[in-house]
């Protein structure tokens, strides 16, 4: 059996992957959930998001569905108790910061040390370096963001919800990790909440103690 054969076996279509994107106040991550909703920017600047909103979206992975139930929230310090909460069973986590913006990026850290506190082990994570059309103001270089994407085993990209530069890709490169994972542990311990059995050569905690 071929792997894609393997993976059209072992993965459950049935299942919606929460996805959630996190990081500073006016990264952009509504207008990159637009984008790749919709397909559109909206000119102007959103109000910053008023806690926690969301969309379904359905992907096609070798043939396969692949679910993703992606989470907008807020980045502000007052709404970051809620974000923990939604930590513990997202099966991934887009991580953005504005390429124009050092604050942002220096505080991926911080979003970092969160995600490895609160999210599930295995969660998937990607670095985004959002604004990627806004080059001439652009203050962190695509190296760095390559640079700390290697330091923490993420996935990293530069996007630009203006243009849609990446945004799909990004997307769907999520969700091409989501079904690899699955098909590697075809019980999914880590991806059903709250399941009552772990693997043994996984740890227990649900939490990433790092």
């Amino acid at each position: 059996m071929d792997q894609i054969s393997a993976a059209r076996v072992a993965y459950n279509q049935d299942f919606t992957h929460k996805t959630i994107l996190v990081g500073d106040s006016g990264v952009g991550k509504t207008s990159l959930l637009v984008q790749f909703d919709q397909g559109k920017f909206i000119p102007g600047s959103f109000s910053a998001t008023v806690g926690i909103g969301f969309t379904n979206k359905v992907l096609s992975v070798d043939e396969l569905k692949v679910k993703l139930q992606i989470w907008d929230t807020a980045g502000q310090e007052r709404f970051r108790s809620v974000t923990h909460a939604y930590y513990r069973d997202a099966q991934a986590l887009l991580l953005l910061y504005d390429i124009t913006s050092k604050s942002s990026f220096d505080n991926t850290r911080a979003w970092l040390t969160e995600i490895h506190e609160y999210a599930q082990d295995d969660v998937v994570i990607m670095l985004l370096g959002n604004k990627s059309d806004m080059s001439s103001a652009r203050v962190i270089r695509r190296e760095d963001g390559e640079k700390l994407a290697r330091e923490y085993g993420v996935i990293f990209l530069e996007t630009s919800a203006k243009t849609g530069l990446n945004v799909d890709e990004a997307f769907m490169t999520v969700a091409k990790e989501l079904v690899r994972l699955s098909v590697q542990m075809p019980v999914q311990p880590r991806l059903e909440l709250h399941h009552p059995m772990e693997p043994e050569r996984e740890t227990t905690s649900c939490c990433g103690g790092n």
